[in-house]
């Protein structure tokens, strides 16, 4: 009696098991997930919010079996609530930013590769000119036209970091519209945005998931930097960004108004770069 074969193994199960094997990626994974539940979670546990001041526990130390188990800053202000109300809005940022600006340089360098000629050539100069633009300056511009806080630091990070994704799409497009798939698109009666949606993006997913791993960390530390700067997010709303700012002022009076902010966002950020390192070695075509 002949032996049984092993059915053959689809793309995505041994990509999913490389990536399974990085054990490195796999609890960075796990320890993310655990970073997100507690800052979106973690506040409801609270009676407070992260705005609320106890003015009879002003600048309290830390003291695990307080109503306070972080301490408080100098307004009253509970300091683990502040922390994880800020994790909201700097993930928030993060994710939806990476989304949005991934989505945009997709679709737009999918259309520039595959149309090719003068359009790509039109396109391209488009971004070869964003590229011009000082970041900080256009967050500052974007801020005085929007009025600054949350939706002019959304606006200012998507419209600088989907360049990179259009160019890097766009090479990959170029190599995909000659394939004989797309010919016979075009031969069946369909239209280029068509092709595009359900032919082009599609090959080009796993570029695009390794890119975006590696944009979230990218969009998470300019949004933490520029309201580190005061450009951002401003007081009384909390990011890890100015809270980090404001620790930085009292770091030789209170080093735990720095560290438990910092330390978040740099745990996050190991994370999202130990994940990205795994997505990249998961779907490199050389490993088999």
């Amino acid at each position: 009696m002949a032996p049984d074969l092993a059915a053959p193994r689809s793309t995505l199960s041994l990509q999913a098991a490389r990536f399974a094997g990085n054990r490195l990626a796999v609890v960075s994974v796990y320890v993310l997930l655990a970073i997100v539940a507690l800052c979106f979670l973690g506040p409801y546990a609270f009676p407070f919010t992260g705005q609320d001041a106890d003015f009879d526990n002003i600048s309290a130390p830390m003291n695990l079996w307080s109503a306070h188990p972080f301490g408080t800053d100098d307004y009253g202000r509970d300091l683990l609530v502040r922390v994880l109300e800020g994790g909201q809005v700097s993930l928030a940022i993060g994710f939806l930013g990476a989304l949005t600006a991934g989505v945009i340089g997709v679709l737009y360098g999918a259309m520039s590769g595959f149309v090719g000629g003068r359009t790509d050539s039109l396109l391209m100069r488009t971004v070869e000119v964003l590229y011009g633009f000082p970041y900080v300056i256009l967050v500052i511009l974007l801020s005085l036209l929007f009025g600054g806080g949350t939706v002019a630091l959304f606006v200012a990070i998507v419209f600088t970091l989907w360049l990179t994704p259009a160019v890097i799409v766009r090479a990959q497009a170029q190599s995909l519209a000659r394939r004989e798939f797309v010919e016979a698109a075009r031969a069946g009666g369909m239209t280029g945005w068509q092709i595009v949606v359900q032919h082009i993006v599609p090959n080009t997913v796993s570029l695009v998931i390794v890119y975006g791993s590696l944009l979230v960390p990218e969009v998470i530390l300019s949004e933490s930097f520029l309201s580190f700067l005061g450009i951002g997010i401003k007081e009384p709303q909390a990011s890890w960004g100015n809270l980090i700012q404001s620790g930085t002022a009292q770091m030789d009076t209170d080093l735990r108004l720095l560290l438990l902010p910092g330390g978040l966002l740099a745990l996050v950020l190991f994370c999202l770069n130990f994940i990205a390192d795994g997505l990249r070695d998961a779907f490199d075509p050389n490993e088999r």
